[in-house]
């Protein structure tokens, strides 16, 4: 393959975002008597599209409110949370990202979180303009674990899919990427260890090991 782009998710992947989510849930639905532990919770919907828990959440407790409020109030309350606390970069990241974009290749970043998330993170670390694209939740029809989001990315990048590699943690996010026919190199965190990761080409212990991959295509 000619590679010509990295494609990263952000949450698990290059942020260490999966504890805030977390808390930022049971913050949302402490009113309502609903409280999950870190590793339940974590493993059940790490990953997974925002309103596609809620749904989940609203139907198994019959809560009053409607997945979509509960959604929006997430969203809300996390993009609110991470303007002032930024979650910890995951390992090698920003080294990683560095070096990417100095090996000239493409750079975007194709995320299941909304604008109102992703963007707080990516400005307060700096990080927001090294990416050629960033496709968020917001930005497509049918979000992660529809390919539509990385199909996004490649149609900005102008780069056809068999010129691009993935980077995920997530079963969603390899799912995402093999739905765009991109291959996709899981990076799992101790949250999504367990997760189904039979679709990536391989599973990598860190993201240095991603990028000693990479320079082999360079």
């Amino acid at each position: 393959m000619t590679l010509k782009a990295v494609l990263f998710d952000m949450d698990g992947t290059l942020v260490d975002s999966e504890s805030v989510h977390f808390n930022i849930w049971n913050d949302i639905l402490a009113p309502f008597g609903v409280h999950y532990d870190e590793a339940t919770f974590c493993q059940r919907f790490s990953g997974r599209p925002t309103l596609e828990a809620a749904k989940e959440v609203v139907e198994n407790y019959q809560l009053t409110i409607s997945p979509q409020a509960l959604t929006d109030a997430k969203y809300t309350a996390f993009g609110h949370f991470v303007s002032a606390n930024l979650p910890a970069l995951m390992p090698h990241a920003k080294d990683v990202l560095e070096q990417v974009k100095e090996s000239g290749l493409k750079m975007a970043l194709v995320t299941g979180s909304a604008k109102d998330e992703a963007y707080p993170i990516l400005k307060g670390y700096g990080i927001f303009d090294w990416f050629d694209c960033i496709v968020t939740k917001d930005d497509v029809k049918n979000p992660k674990p529809a390919g539509e989001p990385y199909q996004l990315a490649l149609k900005s990048l102008n780069i056809n899919a068999d010129e691009a590699i993935a980077v995920e943690d997530t079963f969603t996010g390899v799912t995402a990427a093999n739905n765009a026919n991109v291959s996709v190199f899981a990076v799992p965190n101790h949250f999504t260890v367990e997760h189904d990761f039979s679709k990536a080409a391989a599973v990598m212990a860190n993201l240095q090991e991603v990028f000693k991959w990479v320079q082999t295509k360079l």
